[in-house]
């Protein structure tokens, strides 16, 4: 998870640059561009026209900006994940390395309030970055009204209009809702009430293995929650190469994580305890009930566009909700874009904000491309997986090569391991057999997130495996397992067999 979205309430702010003023909107303020949407890559387009000379406002109704991503998201799951991570090395491996603790305990509402100060710091620093550029910030429901027209709704109800050149659906996406297991954020769950639980609870279920559900399933495990992730397919994160996912299944079973897969679930019921849920098997059969205190629906995120005025100016939206474009993002409608989360491709913050970017210099009048056979992405449990390109399965048929390396022949992994947490996984690469182009890199392993960025720039720069073996890595980094997987790739690595 990884998402913008358009949430919040109404707010009142000046800039100098354009002399504009929320408040004091009227119909005969002209913009260049409207951007609807306040989430990674809303906030990310809109700065990005500010610079290139566009007179810009970017609409937000959830009252902060940064999206889902930066509110509910990315980012206060990332400081769980890694306050939970802390705890968990705490309890469990601190011992190995020689320092022994006693008394080790959770301060839940400390650990949420880092969370807050990490997501409220964030955000402001965005409005920051709108000051500093000459973005018009408008807190409010944004709606097309027609050609070259924007409402701004209010929280008061008040509506003002804004008249603008071009408008940049941002909208992002919203929770996919479960009909037999309908969200009260109390005992059954979104991924936004797992990151906000007043306690922690004994058991919890949740339904769906994909990266949402996985991350906030090691957080609360972490904690000490019993946890069981349903999945209706045969295997968890079905997108993931096959033999990744496999070995990143077999360690989660590791860290005590429990899986019913190829399951339903048919019906949920609250008790005086929690929920119970109905279940059967996905090809149907017997049924049988799972009690939890938790219920987390995690089965995936849909596009948001309520409200939107998209009948206004002749759009509508295909069978997932998505908004139709063309490859420089434009919609069938004159002047109106559309980007993020909204339109087809992964549902991924920094797709949004590539996009974002690519979209401002269009708009503009500039030249913009994304390759998006390059777009990675992360499971930021421990350890992370990351990837990016084809997967073998997409390989089927093609003629390829494969390097593989495991991070137990990797120094740094082994110097930092403590009970084979850190010298579990490996680097895969998979290239071209002909012109040792990367055509897919997958990593399972500690910081799999951050290393992934050099298989993106060789993918997206075209280099070849031979060119990444013949660049010199420090040493002692775990990065030095990428070099040694495409070594692997085209020839032998050094380190293993």
């Amino acid at each position: 998870d990884r998402m913008m979205s358009l949430r919040g309430g109404l707010g009142h702010l000046r800039t100098r640059r354009w002399g504009f003023s929320v408040r004091g909107m009227c119909t005969g303020t002209g913009q260049d561009l409207v951007v609807i949407g306040g989430g990674p890559g809303g906030y990310v387009a809109a700065i990005r026209a500010a610079q290139l000379g566009l007179k810009t406002t970017c609409v937000e109704k959830r009252g902060t900006l940064g999206g889902t991503c930066l509110n509910v998201g990315c980012i206060p799951s990332k400081a769980l994940l890694h306050s939970s991570h802390l705890f968990e090395e705490a309890n469990h491996t601190f011992k190995t390395h020689g320092i022994n603790l006693t008394g080790v305990s959770i301060d839940l509402d400390q650990m949420m309030r880092k969370k807050a100060q990490s997501v409220t710091g964030l955000t402001r620093g965005v409005e920051g970055l709108f000051k500093m550029n000459g973005v018009s910030y408008a807190k409010g429901m944004g709606k097309i009204l027609g050609p070259n027209k924007v409402e701004v709704t209010g929280l008061d109800g008040s509506k003002q209009v804004i008249d603008t050149k071009n408008v940049l659906i941002a909208t992002g996406s919203e929770v996919t809702p479960l009909p037999t297991v309908p969200i009260d954020e109390q005992s059954i769950v979104s991924s936004t009430g797992a990151l906000a639980l007043s306690k922690v609870p004994k058991k919890m279920i949740v339904i769906g293995g994909g990266y949402i559900g996985l991350e906030m399933g090691s957080v609360w495990s972490r904690l000490g929650t019993e946890v069981t992730v349903v999945e209706f397919l045969d295997r968890i994160v079905p997108a993931m190469d096959k033999e990744v996912g496999q070995q990143f299944h077999r360690i989660l079973k590791k860290q005590k994580l429990n899986f019913k897969l190829s399951t339903k679930v048919v019906g949920a019921t609250k008790t005086p305890t929690g929920v119970r849920l109905t279940v059967e098997p996905a090809a149907g059969g017997a049924q049988e009930t799972m009690d939890a205190d938790v219920v987390l629906v995690a089965i995936g995120r849909r596009p948001y566009t309520a409200g939107l005025g998209l009948e206004n100016v002749g759009l509508s939206v295909d069978k997932r909700g998505c908004v139709d474009i063309d490859s420089g993002f434009k919609t069938s409608a004159p002047g109106v874009y559309a980007i993020g989360d909204v339109v087809r491709g992964p549902m991924l913050a920094h797709k949004a904000e590539d996009e974002g970017i690519v979209a401002a210099e269009i708009i503009a009048g500039k030249a913009g491309h994304i390759n998006y056979d390059a777009i990675p992405g992360v499971v930021y449990t421990h350890p992370e997986v990351a990837m990016v390109g084809k997967t073998e399965e997409q390989l089927a048929g093609m003629e390829y090569n494969k390097g593989t390396f495991p991070f137990m022949a990797n120094s740094r992994a082994r110097t930092n391991d403590a009970l084979g947490d850190y010298a579990q996984g490996m680097v895969k690469i998979l290239s071209d057999k002909n012109t040792h182009k990367l055509l897919g890199m997958h990593i399972i392993g500690p910081g799999a997130g951050e290393m992934i960025a050099e298989g993106v720039l060789a993918m997206e720069t075209g280099a070849t495996t031979k060119d990444i073996a013949k660049t010199c890595h420090a040493h002692p980094t775990l990065s030095e397992a990428f070099r040694e997987a495409a070594m692997a790739a085209h020839d032998k690595p050094i380190h293993f067999k």
